[in-house]
């Protein structure tokens, strides 16, 4: 645990008890901060008092005795509109910070005089991609020898982690609720790995989303960023942070053009990533029979942490070893098993409709089994890439009827999982793949995306061979 030294004296409130509010609650308690904690849920409130935390109703707080209140990502501060406690410290103008913010205040320790190498932090944001980049690059350099760990939206909470030894990286996975609020961010390396509509009700729309994720490169004032430039936004952020076209402190990726001229350039095309820097090509890595790293979308993601482990020094033979050893993310594009010629993938983490679309867009011949709980704007949007692909779909949820109607493709209702594996195994032939890519949430039918991705694993291994 990272425990939060200068505070002594001040008395912070936490709201949220989650896996970040309970690890930056035991955080400020243990370096000496008074600390009151409240999360909406009894059940959240029993553990902390299990863990002798104070528990104080905020929603009834003296806010002129509280320095600081932490919340926690999940709750509103500001759209659609702040929670009431959240609104209630705002009106009497006490400071609110998240975990992110107080993290990066409290990472540096004074025992690093004594280190050879100062550690360093590389926080990962962007719509989609993020946590298969933020594991790459931490499976890299761990498989290099490199001492790093791993936390923030995927692993541990960033007070869970312990204090950094000589030379360590910290990789941090970042959303935008968390770069949104954070009142402290200065990465030593930042990534964008790509930018989509997701989010927007929180956010105001998708201007609020995008600064919302820029603050980490803008605010944060890393050494070296790299930018994903398929998307526009992508392309205006890496122009904003050049001093000049040959400003090597930025590098620009792409998983579909090649790119060229004097700055600092990493893409991916036909299966093969290449690095080039003035004008020259540098590197070059086949990414086809890579099993961890299937499809473009994942393409994407092997440049962007390839660019990143390019500028902590790792040499490209060093980066490619450690790309075939990555064995890739439960539930994001996750070989499950294969029967009779026909592969089953589970890529619940397949949310929203650009990541279900570059799903789509990994593999041929495919028996898709989708739906959910609808996102605003509906799915509408997949149809080109489904006519393509999709030889037929297998819709679930509660909306699986309407679901259906929007896709464009020829739909089997199935309304739950276990009707849609049967029935893709039964249509499926030699060379067909059975998808799962919901773009949707879970949450009609399950509390989150990775049981409903467990349930397709455990569905699917109980088909006969």
């Amino acid at each position: 645990m990272i425990a939060i030294g200068g505070l002594t004296g001040q008395r912070y409130a936490v709201l949220g008890l989650g896996r970040s509010g309970l690890g930056v609650a035991r955080a400020l308690a243990a370096g000496g901060v008074d600390v009151v904690v409240w999360d909406d849920n009894e059940r959240a409130r029993a553990r902390a008092v299990e863990e002798d935390l104070e528990v104080q109703d905020l929603h009834r707080a003296d806010w002129t005795t509280i320095d600081c209140l932490i919340t926690s990502p999940g709750i509103p501060h500001l759209y659609p509109k702040p929670h009431p406690i959240i609104a209630a410290a705002l009106q009497a103008g006490v400071i609110l910070d998240n975990d992110i913010g107080l993290f990066f205040q409290s990472f540096a320790q004074s025992g690093w005089l004594d280190f050879d190498m100062v550690p360093k932090v590389v926080a990962v944001t962007g719509s989609n991609g993020k946590s298969t980049t933020s594991a790459l690059i931490h499976h890299v350099l761990k498989a290099s020898g490199r001492p790093t760990q791993l936390a923030g939206n995927i692993g541990l909470g960033v007070f869970d982690l312990d204090p950094a030894h000589d030379g360590e990286v910290i990789v941090l996975e970042l959303s935008s609720y968390q770069t949104e609020l954070a009142r402290s961010l200065t990465p030593d390396v930042a990534v964008w790995t790509n930018i989509s509509a997701d989010h927007l009700d929180r956010h105001g729309g998708m201007g609020g989303y995008v600064a919302a994720k820029r603050r980490l490169f803008i605010e944060g004032g890393p050494d070296r960023v790299v930018i994903g430039v398929d998307e526009v936004e992508g392309r205006f952020l890496a122009n904003q942070l050049s001093q000049a076209r040959v400003d090597d402190r930025v590098i620009r990726i792409s998983a579909g053009q090649k790119l060229d001229g004097p700055g600092w350039y990493v893409f991916a095309r036909k299966g093969f990533l290449s690095e080039y820097r003035k004008t020259r090509q540098v590197a070059s890595i086949d990414l086809r029979n890579i099993t961890g790293l299937p499809g473009a979308y994942n393409h994407q993601n092997a440049c962007a942490a390839y660019g990143a482990l390019r500028t902590l020094g790792l040499a490209p033979r060093v980066i490619e070893e450690g790309f075939n050893s990555f064995a890739g993310l439960a539930h994001r594009s996750q070989f499950v098993r294969e029967i009779h010629g026909v592969r089953y993938i589970n890529d619940s983490k397949a949310t929203n409709i650009d990541a279900a679309a570059k799903a789509l867009g990994a593999f041929k011949n495919i028996r898709w089994i989708c739906g959910g709980l609808m996102k605003e704007g509906g799915v509408d949007a997949l149809q080109d890439i489904a006519k393509t692909s999709v030889k037929k779909a297998y819709v679930i949820g509660r909306e699986a009827a309407e679901f259906a109607r929007q896709i464009g493709v020829t739909a089997e209702v199935c309304t739950t999982m276990q009707a849609a594996v049967r029935a893709a195994a039964r249509d499926a032939e030699t060379g067909d793949t059975v998808l799962l890519a919901p773009a949707a949430a879970s949450f009609d039918q399950y509390d989150n995306f990775e049981l409903r991705g467990q349930d397709f694993i455990e569905i699917t291994h109980a088909l006969s061979p």
